[in-house]
Parts: structure tokens; sequence; C-alpha cells
């Protein structure tokens, strides 16, 4: 009876302790929206499910962006490397405002923390999308559609007539040099600048705070399958974004208006502005969701008492640290204890090479599936959100479930780290073996790198500013910058398709002349479009390796997660997560995209010229491109491998579970 009476006693106490807590820190909801109905909420599975599904769409919205960047280039005529300084905007907020916004943050309220951050990222994605709606659709798109050729049509005519001809080959001084202004308009590369480096601030909050909170609500042994759970949800955020983009890019960039050409034409601009409003609406509604979680999750809150009381018997002058107030001079003592952890310096390195070399693949894969396969920006960016998106599943899902299972030490972790760096440098090396031949007009190249694309066959041609407009030779074998460069001097159509004869670089059994003030006999035609190349074998191993390496680099994500938060103490973790942010972002993701922009802008053939300068790249060196990239990257991430292998070195010893802190303090016992 005694015996009974003392465990009914105990339950009392413990279900006191939780009703304490729960009117203190574990109560869901907030201001008004409070009561039972919310509370049935606050556990561990809506938590990960919920914060999964927010990082899906917010991991969307970086794959949207990447998904419409060739799209954004042309329409606002931005080079490569100016693109790559954009997207560093994010990452610049990140390094300014990670470590401290972490530390603060972490021991405040989290849930609304992350939250203020995500309405961050809405305001990202409404900025974003501004500039469509200040500059429009551009005289580009507006002058490819059925509603500009009948509009006013006597007065458009003579307009047409105008671009039509400017298109051919024709005399140089029968035309004035004209070039087109929009290139010198930096208000929207401002303004996106601006949206990426407010977005900084929500990333910064979501992955420091988020995963922190999560590890501390959660049994240690059941971290890794939650953990990889919410990764998988999270996951599907590129497929998502890349998708959306997809379908956003197969409409015409001002959806009211009929264009006169399809999305296989390189001058097609999709509707690339639609999809951020979508985004902002989605991540908004999450968002809010998301601040209505307790600052502890109650389960969380009666484990903590427990382990503290069962470390009180082991030690009985055992009394817990106090936790100091947040301040400055604490803030440098928690980063100088942090500095000073090998473990977690190491693995910071090891993750700033790998970004290095992982981060063109993230934000230029479309662009290159573009160049290399020649394949549209539509599929280029469907193809990106679904390649791998099956075996990423797989492995990240398999990895947590063997990690909670098994439970493997720590250094077994590590090791497998450095398998998976191994594995993806063999796999970038290989991506420079796997492309297509090159069937572009092979004429000279000038010094700086550029194609010179005027020739004896057209040299009598006033090509400078002429749009970028391929066409193919009758053969099939070769593609020209445009008919005029081809020299082709008259254009009809056949059964609705546009033939360009007359072509004085297209050889033909008959002779031509290339002096204007002598008898022109009819040369070659030509068609529109880039020649056909067979390159879908190539293009299909080039997935398979794609979803190679994104299998075995699943596979390491709970394992480095793992190692990141056990190698420090526990009130430590979201500053840890910040210090690494900041590290990553001054290290990797701020020199990262601008080095590959730099690279990118180096292997282009064709510039799109205007009156400032040059616009946008239309033609690049394949071969170039593959080798400089993926040997580049490769060397990244072969270093990343080294310092990953140092982590195995200094992780021996380090308890990863429960029940390996729980077999310590048995030994203590006894």
């Amino acid at each position: 009876m005694e015996s009974n009476h003392r465990k009914i006693s105990s339950k009392t106490n413990h279900k006191r302790t939780y009703d304490v807590r729960l009117t203190e820190d574990t109560t869901c909801g907030i201001w008004f929206l409070k009561g039972p109905w919310l509370q049935r909420f606050a556990n561990k599975k809506a938590y990960v499910f919920l914060y999964g599904l927010l990082g899906c769409v917010f991991s969307a919205a970086y794959a949207y962006f990447n998904g419409t960047i060739t799209t954004l280039e042309k329409r606002f005529k931005i080079p490569s490397r100016t693109t790559g300084i954009i997207t560093v905007g994010n990452d610049l907020s990140q390094l300014f405002v990670s470590v401290i916004l972490s530390y603060y943050a972490g021991r405040g309220h989290r849930p609304r923390w992350m939250a203020l951050g995500m309405y961050t990222v809405v305001l990202f994605c409404l900025l974003t999308a501004l500039p469509h709606f200040l500059c429009g659709a551009g005289s580009d798109a507006l002058t490819l559609t059925v509603e500009y050729r009948t509009h006013d049509r006597n007065s458009t005519i003579d307009a047409l007539d105008r671009v039509q001809k400017k298109a051919l080959c024709h005399r140089k001084n029968s035309t004035t040099s004209d070039c087109e202004m929009e290139g010198g308009n930096y208000s929207p590369q401002l303004i996106l600048f601006i949206a990426q480096f407010i977005s900084g601030i929500g990333g910064s909050l979501y992955y420091t705070l988020g995963v922190s909170y999560m590890d501390d609500n959660i049994k240690k042994s059941k971290t890794p399958a939650l953990f990889s759970f919410s990764y998988f949800i999270r996951m599907l955020g590129p497929a998502v974004g890349y998708g959306l983009a997809s379908f956003c890019l197969k409409l015409y960039i001002s959806p009211s208006l009929t264009p006169t050409i399809d999305n296989n034409d390189p001058r097609w601009l999709g509707a690339w502005w639609l999809g951020w409003i979508i985004l902002a609406i989605v991540i908004f509604i999450f968002a809010s969701l998301l601040a209505l979680f307790p600052k502890t999750l109650p389960r969380a809150a009666v484990r903590k008492e427990l382990l503290k009381k069962q470390i009180s018997k082991v030690n009985e002058k055992f009394e817990p640290e106090p936790e100091l107030p947040t301040s400055f001079k604490d803030m440098l003592v928690t980063f100088k204890r942090l500095i000073y952890n090998p473990t977690l310096m190491l693995n910071n390195f090891a993750a700033i090479f790998y970004f290095l070399g992982y981060m063109p693949y993230w934000i230029f894969l479309p662009k290159y599936i573009e160049t290399q396969y020649r394949q549209s920006a539509s599929a280029s960016s469907l193809i990106t959100g679904s390649a791998g998106l099956v075996f990423s599943a797989i492995g990240i899902l398999l990895s947590g479930l063997i990690i909670s299972k098994y439970k493997p030490r720590a250094r077994y972790l590590a090791a497998w780290n450095v398998i998976v760096g191994a594995i993806s440098v063999l796999g970038i090396v290989s991506y420079a073996y796997l492309g297509c031949a090159e069937n572009d007009n092979r004429a000279p190249l000038l010094p700086n790198g550029e194609l010179n694309p005027v020739t004896e066959c057209n040299s009598h041609c006033f090509c400078d500013y002429v749009k970028y407009n391929p066409v193919c030779s009758q053969d099939g074998t070769t593609t020209f910058i445009s008919a005029c460069h081809a020299g082709c001097r008259q254009s009809r159509k056949i059964n609705g398709t546009e033939i360009f004869s007359d072509c004085s670089c297209i050889l033909t059994n008959q002779t031509y002349l290339v002096d204007f003030n002598h008898t022109f006999h009819e040369g070659g035609f030509a068609t529109p479009g880039n020649c056909s190349v067979d390159c879908l074998s190539k293009f299909y191993i080039f997935l398979i390796v794609v979803c190679l390496l994104k299998f075995s680099g699943a596979t390491g994500r709970a394992s480095n997660f793992l190692v990141t938060v056990r190698c420090v103490e526990e009130k430590d973790k979201p500053v840890a997560m910040g210090f690494g942010l900041m590290l990553m972002s001054l290290c990797a993701f701020v020199p990262s995209p601008i080095l590959f922009g730099i690279i990118l802008d180096k292997a282009c053939l064709v510039w799109g010229k205007t009156c400032t300068g040059n616009g946008n790249c239309w033609l690049y060196n394949g071969k170039t491109l593959r080798y400089t990239m993926n040997f580049t990257a490769a060397t990244f991430v072969l270093i990343g491998t080294l310092f990953d292998a140092g982590v195995w070195f200094f992780v021996k010893g380090l308890k990863i579970f429960d029940e390996e802190i729980e077999l310590e303090l048995e030994d203590l016992a006894s």
C-alpha cells in the first residue's frame, strides 16, 4: 500500500510539474489565439511537420530564383557575374546578423523569432517581383506579340519592317547604330539585391533556431529520424520551386498578350514574376502557424526536469550551472568557447569547402543544362527540380532510420562523411567529360576569348547590334548567331515557317559575290533556331551521375548535423549554428557565386550589346565552361573531404545518443 501510495504521489508531482510549465513556457498560441484546441498541437510531430513544410516553401523560393535566372538576365540584360553578386545579398546579411541574432533569439521564444524571420522572406518575394510591375514586360517581349502587330497597324508596319531588315544583312552605311538602352538601367538589379539581402535575415533565423529547437525538444534517440523526416519535406522545396518556375516560364511574360513565338525560341521570356506572388502568400500562412508553438514543448520540459534529478542522484553536490543573462561580454565568451572547439571548427571548414564546390550547381544548374545540353529554360528548371529527388528522398530517410535504429558511434558517422566527399569529387570530375559536340559557327576567337562573328563571308554586313536569334544552315551542321551573321539578305515564309535566303555564309553549288556593287548570285538558305544536336545519351549519363551524388550527399546530412549539435554544450547550440552560418557566408556563400559567375562570363562567346557595353551572354564555349567550372568545384570539395578526415580524428569519444549519456551516468554512480 505504501509503495502504491508513493507511485501515485510521484505521478502527482510529475503532473504538477507539467501543469506549472504549461502555464509558463509550454502554452501553445499567442494573444487571443489560445486554448485547449491549440494545445493538442504542442508536440514534436506537429512541429517537425510544419517546420519541414515551411522549409519546403522557403527552399522553393530560392530554387524558383535559380530557375528563372536566365529569364531575368535576358529581360534586364544582366551578365552572370552581376547575377552572382545579386545572389550574394542574402549571404551578406547572414554574415552580419546570423551570430548576433542566434545568440539573443536562441534564448528567447524561438518559434516566434523564426516566424518573424519568415515574414522578411515574404518581403523578399514581393520585392523580387517588383521590377516587373515597375518596368513592365519590356520592348523585346512586346514586339513579339500579335497585339503589337495589330495595334495601330499603320504606325507599326514601318517599325516591324525596320526590325526585320535590321536582322538581315545590309550595307554598313545604310543604318545608324541602333543600340539598346535597357542595359543601362540598374534599378531592377538594385531591387533584386536588396530583396536578397532582406531574405538572409529570415534564412539565418530559420536554420539556426529551427534545428536547435527540434533537438532540444526531442529525445536524442529520435532526433536522426525526425530530422531526416523534416529534411525530406524541406528537400521537396527545390522540386516545387523548379516545377513552379517551369510552369510560369511556359506562360508568356505578359500572359494577357499573344506571343508570335513559342517557348523553344531563345527570345522567349516567361512570366518569371508570377511565382513570387504565390510563394509570398504560402510562406506568410505557414510562418503565422509556426508562431503559435510554445517556447518549450510540454513533454520536453518534463524530460529535462527528470534528467536534472537523475544527475543530482549521481552527484549529490551537483548544482545546475546558472544561465548567465544575455550580454555582449557573455556572447564573446561563448564565441571563444566555440573557436577553441576543434571538432566544431574542422566540421565548419569542411562545410565551407563543400559549399564552395556545390554552390554553382545549386545556382547555375538550369543555365548549365541550357548551355551544355540545349534544353529550354522551362525544361531545364523542371529537370533540375525533378532529377535526383527520389534518390535524395531515399538517401535522407534511409540514413535517418539506420542511424536511429543502430545508433552508430560518432567516428562511424564522421567516416561516412569522408566517403561521401570522395564520391562527390569523382562525380563532379565526370561532369567535365559529359558534354555535347559543338556545332556552332567556329569563327576565330578574339584575344578576350569572345567569338569573332565577322568573317569574310559577312564582312559586308552590319550586324553589331543585331539581337541574338540563331539560325541553322540548310545542311543542319552550322548554327549562326543570326540571319545577319549568316549573310542572309532576304526572308520569306513557306508553309508558316520563316526561311532566310541569299545567305552568303552558307555554301551551295552556286557562286556568290560579297560586294554590293556587283551582281549577287543566290547563296544558301537557313531556318530559325539552333541546329539539332544528338546529345541525349550523354545527357542521360549526366542525370544518372546527378542522382547518384544526390543520394550519397543526402545520406550524410543527418550524420553531419548530429556531429555539429553534439560537439557543443546544449546552451551553445543556437550560437554554434549561427557561428557556422556566419563562417560559411563569409568564406563560401559570398565568394562562390561571384567566382563562378566570373567563370561563366569568361566562357562567354557572344554578348548582347547595349549602349553602355555588354548585356547578358547568349552563347557559351561549352568545353571551356565544363572544364573550368567542374575542376574548380571538384578541388574545393576535395579540400572539404580532407577537413572531414580531421573531424573523424577528433570526434572520438563524442556522445551522440541519450543511451550513451545514461551509460556514462551509471558508470559514475557505480
